[in-house]
C-alpha cells in the first residue's frame, strides 16, 4: 500500500557503467559489480547505509 511518507530509496546509478582498471568498482556509482547485482534485494536499510555512508566514503577515497 502507498503511503505519501514512504519514500523508496533510489538507485546511485548515474548512468555511467564503467567498471575500474581492477574490474570491482563502477566508476559512476562507485558500487562493486556484487552489491549493483543485489540492489534489488537489499533492504531500505542496507541500501540507506550504502548511500549515505559507503559510497561518499569510496568517492572521498577515489579523490585522494
Amino acid at each position: 500500500m502507498y503511503s505519501p511518507t514512504f519514500r523508496p530509496v533510489l538507485s546511485p546509478c548515474v548512468g555511467v557503467c564503467r567498471l575500474d582498471e581492477q574490474g570491482v568498482l563502477c566508476l559512476g556509482c562507485r558500487r562493486t559489480t556484487a552489491e549493483i547485482a543485489r540492489w534489488g534485494q537489499m533492504s531500505d536499510d542496507e541500501r540507506l547505509r550504502m548511500m549515505e555512508v559507503v559510497l561518499p566514503m569510496r568517492e572521498s577515497l577515489a579523490e585522494q
